[in-house]
């Protein structure tokens, strides 16, 4: 066994000797934002104690003087022996414990903090349960409008309120004295805010797809019928506009986007893909219907990233090599891996660059998954989506995407999307090294707004327009555009 102390938490914890530190880390609040492989600085800790060697990826993506002052990506090692480590999260300490909620229409995360420290003291996660009344936003605008809204706001109010109280019963091994649950921050796309906050969907059911009420919520835990103490404030933060909801402004703040001096983008891929473009002047949001392609719903043989899904396709020596979850038989294709198999098709040019398949009716992947035609088409639709909504924010710039320093890529899809695939199929024209997988930023921007004054995020959501692409005109033919593939070699 080896000793891991934790600063500034000053948490100690008895660890098995060769463990990974992404194991231990992870559960204590640490973002791990291209999935541990070393491709970013997500994951950064500090030697303080101890000693952990310098490894080839650190050398590539840390400074000689944050190597020189024990800086480490924690993906790449294991404890070893005793160790002390400063993690990177920047905080002004608070009082008492705070709970940061990502309300993702398919997934809920939620994270127990102690605000004197900043350590994550507990991590639940659930499918959510509104689901049962369709799997996308859209599904549920429509159950709503047919009387459903109250039994979909009973759902969720129901869900947090139990997941709040699972996070608060884990934390009592902890026995931090005199610390009350004092705040309670969520974030969510503006459907999950509406059906939350108690706001009619109708507006969302319609063109201009524009909500009446957008701003931030606040809520007694009485008001939601939660039992927790009476001084506990619940708040969910505001809306940017149409479908981009309070999650990519917490993905904004969290890559400090808002802040840049160059001009960046902030990518959230989903069935509604959100597109920001901005810099400390200026910050521009869209929202494209991108359809689920990314998360490999509508194709053939679709799958989400779980075990046994194709979730990387490489070209080597001429033949297809695929990667499948878990190991063993491939029993379908995730979102990450459709778009690498439709860069490998566009490599040996079985695809041309208007989609079609050349001289086959299907493309072979690995045992009996196989790329279609059809799957083809909706990575198109999907691919072109994106393209069009960075290259007309873009354009109010007076810029191209070849002007753009920096792209973060957010959710689980950006962590595991190769970049130079994306880069080969057009979803990205911009060189990989450029394209940052970042990881949960709702989540984590959540997390930062617990340490912050409400009033400072309003501020930064009055700061962004949304920019409506079915009022640009030039929509439909740049759409065209974007939806065919840059041509092989």
């Amino acid at each position: 066994m080896a000793t891991l102390k934790l600063s500034p938490a000053g948490l100690q914890l008895d660890v098995a000797a060769g463990t990974r530190l992404q194991d231990v880390l992870f559960a204590q609040g640490v973002e791990f934002p291209c999935g541990g492989r070393g491709r970013c600085k997500g994951c950064r800790v500090k030697v303080l104690n101890g000693h952990l060697p310098i490894g080839t990826d650190e050398k590539k993506l840390l400074t000689a003087a944050e190597l020189e002052s024990g800086w480490r990506l924690a993906c790449r090692h294991s404890v070893s022996a005793d160790l002390e480590l400063e993690l990177a999260f920047t905080f002004a300490p608070r009082a008492g414990l705070g709970i940061a909620i990502d309300l993702g229409s398919t997934t809920i995360a939620a994270q127990l903090l102690d605000l004197k420290n900043g350590n994550v003291l507990a991590v639940q996660t659930a499918l959510n349960a509104q689901a049962r009344h369709g799997g996308d936003i859209m599904s549920r605008v429509e159950f709503a409008m047919h009387g459903g809204q109250m039994e979909l706001q009973r759902l969720v109010r129901n869900q947090l309120g139990e997941m709040v109280m699972r996070l608060l019963a884990a934390n009592l091994k902890f026995k931090i004295q005199n610390s009350k649950l004092n705040r309670i921050v969520i974030v969510g796309n503006t459907v999950m805010h509406h059906l939350f906050c108690g706001v009619s969907v109708a507006p969302m059911a319609a063109h201009p797809f524009e909500p009446d009420q957008p701003g931030r919520f606040k809520f007694s835990p009485r008001e939601l019928g939660w039992d927790l103490p009476a001084e506990a404030v619940v708040e969910f933060l505001p809306c940017l506009g149409s479908f981009v909801g309070s999650d990519i402004l917490a993905g904004i703040v969290a890559t400090g986007l808002h802040a840049s001096r160059d001009l960046v983008a902030l990518l959230d891929l989903g069935t509604n893909g959100e597109v920001v473009d901005g810099n400390a002047e200026k910050i521009l949001c869209t929202s494209t219907a991108a359809g689920p392609a990314f998360e490999g719903a509508r194709i053939s043989q679709g799958m989400r990233a779980a075990t046994g899904a194709i979730s990387e396709v490489k070209v080597e020596d001429g033949f297809i090599s695929c990667r499948v979850l878990g190991g063993g038989e491939a029993r379908g294709l995730c979102g990450s891996g459709l778009v690498d198999a439709v860069a490998a098709g566009l490599e040996l040019e079985w695809i041309h660059p208007n989609g079609r398949m050349a001289n086959r009716r299907e493309m072979p992947l690995a045992g009996k998954v196989f790329l279609q035609p059809r799957d083809v088409r909706e990575l198109q639709l999907a691919k072109g989506a994106i393209a069009a909504g960075l290259k007309i924010l873009a354009k109010h710039f007076d810029a191209n995407g070849n002007d753009l320093k920096k792209v973060h890529l957010a959710g689980a899809f950006g962590n595991y999307i190769s970049r130079a695939s994306a880069q080969k199929i057009g979803l990205l024209r911009l060189s990989p090294d450029r394209v940052v997988p970042a990881g949960n930023t709702a989540l984590l921007g959540a997390k930062l707004a617990l340490f912050e004054d409400s009033e400072k995020w309003d501020a930064i959501a009055k700061r962004v327009r949304h920019v409506a692409l079915n009022d640009e005109e030039s929509f439909p033919d740049i759409y065209a555009e974007e939806m065919k593939f840059p041509a092989a070699g």
